[in-house]
C-alpha cells in the first residue's frame, strides 16, 4: 500500500503515492532532526527577510515567529511528535508550524528551497559543533603543557624502530603530541572560516527572485560573508570534505599518542599506569587492566577515515548543483562531531614514567659526544 503524500513539501504535481519502500529509503528525519534547533533559526530569520521585502505582513511575522519558538520549546522539552509521513527535519517542523498557527504557515517556504535550506542548517550546525571541538582540543593541548611542566625532570627511554635509543625527558614525549595536535587546532579553525558562508537565499539552484535581503540573512545567522554563486552554494560540500579530512588527521593523532600509552602501561615497559576509570579487566584473568580506551580511541581513527572516504565515492560522480546523494553528508558529519568529542574527552591518568628500566644503549650517543669515540663506547657498553 502506497504512503500518503498529505505532508510533503514537493507533493504538488503528483497524483499518485509514493511506495513505502522508497519512503524508508527517502527519508531522514531519524537522524536529521538533530538540526532542529538550527534548522529553526534560519527559518526566523528568513522569515524577517519575507516581511522585510513586503511577502509577509508585521502580523503574520510574529504568527511565524510565535510557532517557531513554540516548535523550539518543543524539541528541548523531547516532546516534538514525529509522524510517519515527515519525511525530514524541514518538513517536520513546517508541518508543526501549519499545525500551530494555520494556512499562514505555508507563506514561510515561498522562495526557498530545501536546497540551500539543508545546506544552510548543516553550516550552522557544523559551525557550532567545531566551537565545541575546538575548545575541548585546547584544553587538551593545555592539559599535556602542564602536565610537561609539572613533570619536566622525569626522563623515560626514546625509541626507533620500537627500540630503545636515547633518553629523552617524558615532557618532550607530551609536547610532541601537543604540537601535533595544534596543528589540528589551526586545521579546524580554517574549516570553520569556510563553513561561515551564507547560502541561504541561492534558491533551489537559481536564485531568489523575491528580493529577498541576504545581507539581513547573513546578520541574522552571524555568518562572515555571502555565497557568490547559487548553483555552487547548494552543491558545494567542500566544507564537509575537508572536516572530514583535518578530523582523519586529529584521529591519527589521537591513535599514536593511544597507541604510545598502551605500550608504555604493559607491563614490559610499565612506564605509566591507566585510571580505573578508563579501564577494563578481564572475567577470567582478574591480575589484567586492559586499556580499553585507548585502544577504543586507536580503532575510532579508522572509523572517521571511513566516512571521509564515504563522502568522497559520494562527490566523485555528481553533476551540477544539487542531487539527493548529497542526503549522505549528515550522517558523516554528525558520527564524526560525535566521535572527535568523545576521543577528545576520554582522557587518561598516568604517573610519572619508572625509568628504572633503562640501561645502556642511551649511554652510547652520550659518552661519544664527550670525547670517547664510537667504537670505544660500544666496547665500553659490553662491561655495563
Amino acid at each position: 500500500m502506497a504512503a500518503a503524500e498529505g505532508n510533503k513539501l514537493w507533493g504538488g504535481r503528483f497524483s499518485g503515492s509514493t511506495d513505502p519502500i522508497m519512503e524508508r529509503l527517502n527519508a531522514s528525519i531519524s537522524y536529521d532532526q538533530r538540526l532542529s534547533e538550527v534548522d529553526i533559526q534560519g527559518s526566523m530569520a528568513y522569515a524577517k527577510a519575507l516581511e522585510k521585502s513586503g511577502i509577509l505582513s508585521k502580523t503574520e511575522l510574529e504568527k511565524i515567529l510565535g510557532g517557531l519558538e513554540k516548535i523550539s520549546e518543543e524539541w528541548s522539552k523531547g516532546v516534538f511528535g514525529v509522524i510517519p509521513t515527515d519525511e525530514d527535519i524541514h518538513t517536520a517542523n513546517e508541518r508543526r508550524l501549519k499545525e500551530l498557527i494555520g494556512d499562514v504557515a505555508g507563506k514561510l517556504h515561498t522562495g526557498r528551497s530545501r536546497n540551500d535550506q539543508v545546506v544552510t542548517d548543516l553550516k550552522l550546525f557544523m559551525r557550532n559543533s567545531l566551537s565545541i571541538i575546538s575548545r575541548h582540543l585546547l584544553r587538551l593541548i593545555e592539559t599535556l603543557v602542564e602536565r610537561a611542566a609539572i613533570e619536566i625532570d622525569v626522563i623515560l627511554p626514546g625509541y626507533t624502530h620500537l627500540q630503545k635509543a636515547q633518553p629523552i625527558r617524558w615532557s618532550q614525549f607530551l609536547l610532541s603530541h601537543a604540537v601535533a595536535l595544534t596543528r589540528d587546532s589551526e586545521r579546524l579553525g580554517e574549516v570553520k572560516r569556510r563553513i561561515n558562508v551564507l547560502p541561504l537565499g541561492s534558491g533551489a539552484l537559481a536564485g531568489n527572485p523575491l528580493g529577498i535581503d541576504r545581507e539581513l540573512l547573513c546578520n541574522e545567522l552571524d555568518f562572515a560573508s555571502i555565497s557568490l554563486n547559487s548553483m555552487d552554494a547548494v552543491s558545494e560540500r567542500d566544507f564537509v570534505v575537508e572536516f572530514l579530512s583535518a578530523a582523519t588527521l586529529l584521529m591519527i593523532h589521537l591513535s599514536k599518542m593511544a597507541e604510545d600509552l598502551i605500550i608504555y602501561s604493559t607491563s614490559e615497559f610499565g612506564f605509566l599506569t591507566l585510571s580505573d576509570a578508563y579501564s577494563s579487566g578481564s572475567s577470567l584473568m582478574p591480575q589484567k587492566k586492559n586499556p580499553d580506551s585507548l585502544e577504543l580511541i586507536r580503532s575510532k581513527a579508522g572509523r572517521v577515515f571511513g566516512r571521509l572516504a564515504a563522502i568522497l565515492m559520494v562527490l566523485k560522480g555528481l553533476p551540477s548543483t544539487y542531487n539527493k546523494d548529497l542526503q549522505e553528508d549528515k550522517e558523516a558529519v554528525f558520527d564524526v562531531v560525535d566521535t572527535l568529542t568523545w576521543c577528545i574527552f576520554c582522557n587518561t591518568e598516568s604517573r610519572a614514567p619508572d625509568c628504572s628500566q633503562i640501561k645502556t644503549p642511551q649511554c652510547l650517543t652520550h659518552t661519544a659526544h664527550f670525547g670517547s669515540p664510537l667504537p670505544a663506547a660500544q666496547g665500553l657498553r659490553a662491561f655495563l
